[in-house]
């Protein structure tokens, strides 16, 4: 008997974790199918694509690696994406998701050999934390700009934007809201955010109607990628940078949600898991999902196994009856989550050591040239590139790997054949 009722509680803390994992997560649908539209995705289009891609990947990570993990479109890997692969390398949708699937192909790779773990350990700590923060800056830039809040200068490159304006009014009061929200640590704070934020835009006369009902197309639900840019340069240093983030961000995520799990032994598996299903998103129509932050609130809301993430696999497919009223979202109810998923992403800067200037020069000009290029691979090219030089200026060179010497190699190369026109 009491073992049954030990197995009731655990299905029963399992069942509530996951509902409280799709509560703080859904926000993604509306955050990153406006991210997809910038990259010239359809909004409702993005919003099927965010929902099958989250769903197959909390699916995958509760029968295959039995984990209290929910995986959605990763914030900051979807801005690489739009901005510095699509938009960046001025390529179609479709040719950017051929980069997708190339570089979760290399991920997967990663994840199925010891290559993983020989690359964990020859990349700088200070590089990675360094990507992350420079992503949390480039959110938090597009976040105010979606807002209205900082618009193109006409004597600068970006100045405040009119304060009297209905626009940044009411990105103003969403954005007090969701600090508000975020800093009471209310569950679900995302949520409430997106929906007190479309009611101000009701008032403030910004919103608009519901958008149209789903369709059951095929057009609509898988995207044949194009891979006719398979030979160029450009696509493989767009190739290049995305992989690089997904590996790395994927291994210190996961293995710190398994470490507050305590189940380490399932690391294995729920990186296999995630690589398969970054794989898989190409195909659905997104950027590549991630093993989220908002993990962390499944686990400790009592989630120990998979039943979880099978919970919030269904919620999610659910969610697809609910596209017309989430199309209503404006963007001014988007732009705080992004300020202030940039504004956490910006803390991994304390595990920099700045006091050493061979570690802390290279990271810090990937942290600036990221939002300051517009271009995460230019910023990484950056960082990459000075932290060899850095290291022979100061006869330090013994600290380098072979990987960074190779990846700055790469960027420094890309660089020149850009600069020579070709």
């Amino acid at each position: 008997m009491l073992n049954q009722h030990n197995s009731q509680y655990s299905l029963r803390k399992d069942l509530v974790a996951g509902l409280i994992g799709y509560f703080t997560t859904v926000y993604i649908v509306a955050v990153n199918s406006q991210i997809l539209e910038d990259a010239g995705l359809p909004l409702e289009n993005g919003m099927i694509a965010t929902i099958l891609a989250s769903a197959v990947g909390c699916l995958v990570m509760a029968l295959y690696a039995n984990a209290p993990m929910v995986l959605i479109p990763g914030m900051g890997v979807n801005a690489l994406f739009a901005y510095s692969i699509v938009e960046g390398k001025g390529m179609e949708f479709q040719e950017g998701l051929a980069v997708v699937i190339i570089a979760a192909l290399i991920f997967l790779i990663t994840a199925f050999t010891r290559l993983g773990d020989w690359l964990k350990h020859a990349i700088p700590e200070s590089l990675k934390h360094s990507i992350t923060v420079g992503l949390g800056m480039f959110l938090t830039l597009i976040g105010l700009e979606k807002g209205g809040l900082v618009v193109k200068g006409e004597h600068s490159l970006i100045t405040l934007g009119n304060p009297s304006s209905a626009l940044v009014i009411t990105s103003l009061l969403t954005l007090f809201v969701a600090v508000f929200l975020f800093a009471k640590n209310v569950p679900g704070n995302f949520l409430v955010t997106m929906i007190v934020g479309t009611i101000i835009a009701h008032f403030t006369g910004l919103l608009e109607g519901p958008g149209r009902a789903i369709s059951l197309s095929g057009q609509e639900w898988v995207f044949l990628p194009s891979f006719s840019s398979l030979s160029e340069v450009s696509f493989w240093m767009a190739v290049f940078p995305l992989a690089i983030v997904l590996i790395f961000e994927n291994m210190g995520l996961i293995h710190g949600q398994l470490d507050m799990l305590n189940q380490e032994k399932k690391y294995k598996k729920s990186y296999q898991a995630t690589a398969f299903t970054a794989l898989a998103s190409g195909f659905f129509g997104t950027s590549p999902t991630v093993s989220s932050a908002e993990s962390a609130a499944v686990i400790a809301s009592g989630g120990k196994t998979g039943r979880a993430s099978l919970l919030m696999a269904g919620l999610f497919i659910g969610t697809i009856f609910l596209i017309p009223w989430i199309s209503m979202v404006p963007s001014t109810a988007i732009s705080p989550i992004l300020i202030i998923v940039g504004a956490l992403m910006v803390q991994n800067i304390k595990e920099i050591p700045l006091n050493n200037l061979s570690e802390s020069m290279p990271a810090f000009l990937i942290i600036v040239m990221i939002p300051f290029t517009y271009s995460i691979a230019d910023g990484m090219a950056f960082g990459f590139i000075a932290y060899p030089i850095v290291k022979f200026a100061l006869g330090k060179q013994r600290e380098l790997t072979a990987p960074v010497v190779l990846i700055a190699m790469v960027f420094l190369v890309e660089l020149i054949i850009r600069t020579l026109g070709h």
